[in-house]
């Protein structure tokens, strides 16, 4: 740590890498790119896998190097895609040992689709993608977009680089719950890192909801996450909600201090400017993602001495 003006205490250089800054307006057209790119990966993992329980056959992981898919059946063999934000590759990865790369790079949305369909040809997969893009304004079919093209190594590099993190903090809040949750994934649908916590309960049906919806809120949760950018906040950011949502639960306290409730959004929110730059980044966002639950698992009478526990740490040797 190291005293910034007026001796308040700002992280230090090895704090301020593992969070490095991501203003909203300086990425955001790679983030609209990339967020095309990975429904175009996505939905390949979508139409190949069996469905599962709140749509967790389709969403991406993160890894040392970037987002995968992780494995996906075909034929007699497995495959997998994986974005690789250090060396800015695509991979596509068979479990015969073959494996091709596209370059990552400033090309539009419809080149990218046809370069990434031309490579899954070459192995003879057939994925039958959806082109629409989903959870999206105004969306435009992937063959057709010519309008998203952008792609800023640094950005993409940070980007990864926040993720990384996150899933590390986000998967020490899982471990406190021994209920049903999800894993920590990346929905590209709505291009954010989330984790779910279940009751157990089932939720009352959403009137008007899709499939997607009535199936991702079929059961009582409370979810935390982390957009880039997007989400309809405008900068990035952590947030927690419970659905159904609980009464009075937009005037329970929150930790850290900087934390509120978004009455225009439903939800928690914490700055992801108000972690990087936290004494301790890592206890601040653990404290959000804490606090947010106690405050919705209090409210919605969730039986908390049966799916908690504390924070256990890793053994030293097995």
């Amino acid at each position: 740590m190291f005293s910034g003006k007026g001796g308040q205490m700002i992280p230090s250089q090895s704090a301020i890498e593992l969070w490095p800054a991501l203003p909203w307006e300086e990425w955001k057209d790679t983030a609209a790119t990339l967020h095309m790119w990975t429904q175009i990966i996505g939905k390949t993992r979508l139409m190949l896998t069996p469905r599962e329980n709140h749509w967790w056959n389709v969403p991406l992981y993160v890894t040392p190097r970037g987002l995968s898919t992780w494995s996906i059946p075909v034929k007699d063999d497995l495959f997998e895609v994986a974005f690789d934000f250090i060396d800015h590759q695509l991979h596509i990865r068979l479990s015969t040992g073959e494996s091709k790369s596209i370059a990552l790079r400033p090309q539009s949305v419809a080149a990218f689709y046809q370069e990434y369909l031309n490579l899954l040809q070459s192995f003879g997969i057939d994925a039958k993608i959806d082109p629409k893009p989903v959870e999206v304004s105004d969306p435009i079919p992937f063959e057709e977009d010519q309008q998203h093209a952008s792609y800023d190594r640094d950005y993409a590099h940070r980007f990864w680089c926040v993720l990384r993190r996150c899933d590390t903090i986000f998967k020490q809040f899982r471990s406190q719950f021994i209920g049903k949750s999800s894993p920590v994934h990346f929905f590209w649908g709505s291009f954010d890192l989330a984790v779910t916590r279940f009751s157990g309960r089932p939720a009352p049906p959403r009137p008007g909801a899709d499939l997607i919806t009535r199936e991702a809120y079929s059961h009582e949760v409370i979810s935390a996450g982390f957009w880039p950018g997007n989400g309809g906040f405008g900068t990035p950011a952590f947030y927690c909600y419970a659905a159904p949502e609980p009464e009075g639960l937009a005037g329970e306290p929150l930790r850290p201090a900087p934390a509120f409730y978004s009455n225009e959004l439903k939800e928690f929110i914490l700055k992801y400017d108000d972690v990087r730059l936290a004494k301790s980044p890592d206890d601040a966002l653990l404290d959000f993602l804490q606090s947010s639950y106690e405050a919705a698992a209090r409210l919605a009478n969730w039986d908390r001495a049966a799916f908690e526990r504390p924070l256990i740490p890793a053994p030293a040797a097995i």
